[in-house]
């Protein structure tokens, strides 16, 4: 048996559980492609200083093509370097994909530089059953904690009914899932799924649907008479990979909130902000492009630049984050990164 999350150390599985910011965590490169370390590292602490309970390494917003281009293990390692100097240690989640031989694989790498848990990506597993999943979740389960993941189908995810999410939430050694379906139906498979297995006082639940980001964390999901409402305490998201700082302040407000009219009409602006960083317009063509945009004009990145050459801002996808951005100011952070990025470069 590899790791276990009673493991952890102290105060890990406690911040997870009462929820947090766990931002995805961009790549950065030098206009040759190459990586670009100093930058790299800039952002990890970018993220930490602005009160980020973690970090999550090795998933989409970082480029999957990192494995092929031989950046795995240097980018995952960057980011446990930068983590290890905080006070309170930052949950650390590594993103494991693939196959059952290659998520191993990956498990185990995350495992030796110190990550918390994997959060594990079903999209190779299209067109296969779910005894199948399940049984490859077990055996990635046996080397490090889940964080499992609901992947909208739009880009690449499984569909997943409510009985896969008890079966998989009855997995001892699952701590966490991100849901991220972009669809208010599969949320509910995940949450039913949690309780039908009596594991909600073990599972944190995430969200990772960046287009309801407020209104996930303000719903207490009531769903059985007598039942205590299951929560969503925190986010996995692309989207708080910019801005972070605005982002956790915007937990704080929502954290055992009431939905007042204030804070759903900040659903509503968060996910006219995402829009344009995720570039919907045009199918997410420049999802990873626009967050990279929005770190540039700020100068935590050198440029745009993305493993392929061929990935870039969509046709008025800069103009859309101009716009958001002044409409919006008071969920963006440029003050606090001008005020920082000096040290975090240094």
């Amino acid at each position: 048996m590899g790791l276990r999350w009673q493991d952890w150390p102290e105060g890990v599985r406690a911040r997870l559980m009462a929820g947090c910011v766990i931002p995805a965590h961009p790549l950065a490169l030098h206009r040759d492609r190459t990586l670009d370390a100093r930058r790299q590292t800039a952002l990890s602490r970018y993220y930490l200083d602005a009160g980020a309970g973690g970090l999550a390494v090795g998933v989409h917003t970082t480029q999957f093509a990192i494995r092929e281009a031989g950046l795995h293990e240097m980018v995952l390692r960057l980011a446990a370097d930068a983590a290890a100097g905080q006070r309170e240690t930052p949950i650390l989640v590594a993103g494991a994909i693939g196959r059952t031989e290659q998520a191993l694989r990956e498990a185990r790498i995350a495992y030796g530089l110190g990550y918390h848990a994997v959060l594990l990506s079903l999209a190779a597993w299209k067109g296969t059953s779910e005894d199948e999943m399940v049984a490859h979740c077990r055996a990635v389960a046996e080397e490090m904690p889940l964080f499992g993941f609901y992947l909208q189908p739009a880009v690449g995810g499984v569909p997943l009914s409510a009985a896969f999410w008890r079966r998989f939430a009855g997995i001892e050694n699952v701590i966490a899932i991100k849901i991220a379906p972009f669809n208010r139906y599969a949320t509910l498979d995940v949450l039913r799924g949690v309780q039908e297995a009596g594991a909600a006082g073990r599972i944190a639940l995430y969200t990772g649907n960046d287009d309801h980001i407020v209104g996930d964390m303000l719903t207490p999901f009531a769903l059985g008479e007598g039942e205590a409402p299951l929560r969503i305490v925190g986010g996995l998201l692309g989207h708080w990979s910019v801005w972070t700082r605005a982002a956790v302040d915007l937990h704080a407000r929502c954290r055992d909130a009431d939905a007042t009219p204030e804070l759903l009409a900040l659903d509503a602006q968060v996910t006219e902000m995402n829009a344009a960083v995720f570039d919907v317009a045009h199918g997410f063509r420049g999802v990873i492009a626009g967050c990279h945009e929005v770190l540039r004009r700020q100068g935590l990145l050198e440029g745009i630049w993305c493993l392929d050459p061929d990935e870039g801002l969509s046709p008025g996808q800069a103009e859309l984050i101009d716009a958001v951005a002044r409409r919006y100011p008071h969920l963006t952070d440029d003050a606090f990164v001008r005020d920082n990025l000096h040290r975090w470069l240094s």
